[in-house]
């Protein structure tokens, strides 16, 4: 018989209700199974360099869970996760909100394929993964202008992450950006960029992140999108990173 590990949650469940929400056991059991498997599959397929259990919990799930300060997420309306990874923000949102309509995109099949194992096992629905670069998916008009919410937390450029995201918002719609608390110059370089994809900045709201005595500030940056984005973008792979709106 395997030894049970008993974890440290309290931290965690204050943490999300910082955020304004109030987990349940089950929610609280699948963040745990999703630790597991990521940690297991972490063994033979790179999901990410980050595995001890306190650092999963502040720098992934609480990090992922911060879009809850906006209050936002509502009964029906449709997320994507764009450059999703192992998961990040887009698996812990669909725990905490049961209610969103969530797609996952990646570019590297062997993290899709632990995403749907994640999805199967976690007993999730209204939920998907798919191996899409976010260049192609943009202009495929089942995924074009047709979410409220973008999340992402890759590490790109804002200006370059902004062409790859913005075209799947509704008009009206969000693309909420994870980003360091001191990106005030990205923010400031990235202004030609969103008046090229009919965006601006609408909100950008500041959160500490903390688990035991570990913290770290965030930022998160909110835009909205004004008018339906011209069909030109996103570009053909690699053309935003190496070219960005300026």
């Amino acid at each position: 018989m395997s030894e049970r590990i008993e974890y440290c949650l309290e931290p965690f469940v204050e943490a999300l209700k910082s955020f304004g929400m109030n987990p349940n056991r089950a929610q609280i059991r699948m963040f745990i199974q999703y630790y597991e498997m990521l940690i297991k599959w972490n063994q033979s397929v790179n999901l990410t360099a980050i595995t001890e259990f306190d650092e999963v919990m502040l720098k992934h799930f609480i990090d992922s869970a911060s879009f809850g300060v906006l209050k936002e997420p509502t009964a029906g309306k449709k997320l994507i996760d764009v450059g999703t990874g192992a998961g990040f923000p887009g698996i812990p949102l669909k725990i905490l909100f049961p209610e969103l309509d969530v797609t996952l995109i990646d570019s590297l099949q062997k993290r899709i394929t632990f995403l749907n194992a994640v999805i199967e096992q976690l007993g999730l629905n209204e939920i998907r993964a798919l191996h899409l670069r976010a260049e192609e998916a943009g202009h495929q008009p089942e995924y074009r202008e047709s979410f409220d919410y973008c999340v992402s937390r890759a590490v790109a450029n804002l200006a370059v992450l902004s062409e790859y995201c913005i075209p799947f918002v509704k008009v009206g719609g969000l693309f909420v950006s994870y980003k360091a608390a001191d990106c005030s110059k990205e923010l400031d370089e990235a202004g030609t960029a969103l008046s090229h994809l009919s965006a601006e900045i609408s909100n950008t709201k500041d959160v500490l992140l903390q688990f035991k005595a570990e913290q770290i500030k965030r930022r998160l940056v909110v835009i909205r999108k004004t008018a339906p984005t011209q069909e030109k973008y996103p570009r053909k792979a690699g053309i935003p990173a190496k070219r960005p709106l300026r």
